[in-house]
């Protein structure tokens, strides 16, 4: 099962790579790693993706919560939580095909953000498994390239009362 962890830690350099580290060494499949800035500048949210049982990944957080920098890990997998996957796709475009790609972008409520004579690329904001069909629908036409931010996730109303 995959979870997400939500840790925040200090702004300092190396954490990221401290705490990829940890978790790779200890053979975890790391599902997506993102990293930003918080409400506090001197403070980085790092939410990671990773695979693994209850007991798995009560050991990854015993293991992170000893890292120096680690301020607050939190288990979102169960809480009520909003999470989203940014996805730039470029498909190839040819004139004939514009306007079938145009509609099922338009199913999706995705945007077209930049379209050339041979190519257009795509940008969706979404759950994973939404950002996950629309490039298995785009297939057909000729994925050229996908990138991916990876999960972000954040707690609906309070924080979530248990954390570790």
């Amino acid at each position: 099962m995959v979870h997400t962890l939500s840790v925040l830690v200090e702004n300092r350099p190396g954490v990221l790579t401290r705490i990829s580290g940890l978790i790779s060494r200890r053979a975890f499949n790391i599902e997506s790693i993102t990293a930003g800035y918080t409400e506090e500048a001197d403070m980085t949210r790092i939410t990671i993706a990773v695979n693994g049982d209850n007991r798995e990944i009560d050991q990854v957080v015993n293991q992170l919560s000893k890292l120096v920098d680690v301020i607050k890990i939190i288990d979102l997998t169960h809480v009520d939580s909003l999470d989203r996957e940014l996805v730039l796709i470029k498909v190839k475009a040819t004139p004939e095909k514009r306007s079938d790609i145009v509609d099922i972008v338009d199913i999706f409520r995705a945007r077209i953000v930049d379209v050339n004579r041979e190519t257009m690329v795509i940008e969706l904001s979404g759950a994973q498994n939404k950002n996950d069909a629309l490039c298995e629908v785009l297939k057909d036409h000729g994925i050229i390239e996908i990138v991916r931010t990876g999960k972000i996730i954040i707690s609906r109303g309070p924080i979530p009362a248990k954390d570790m």
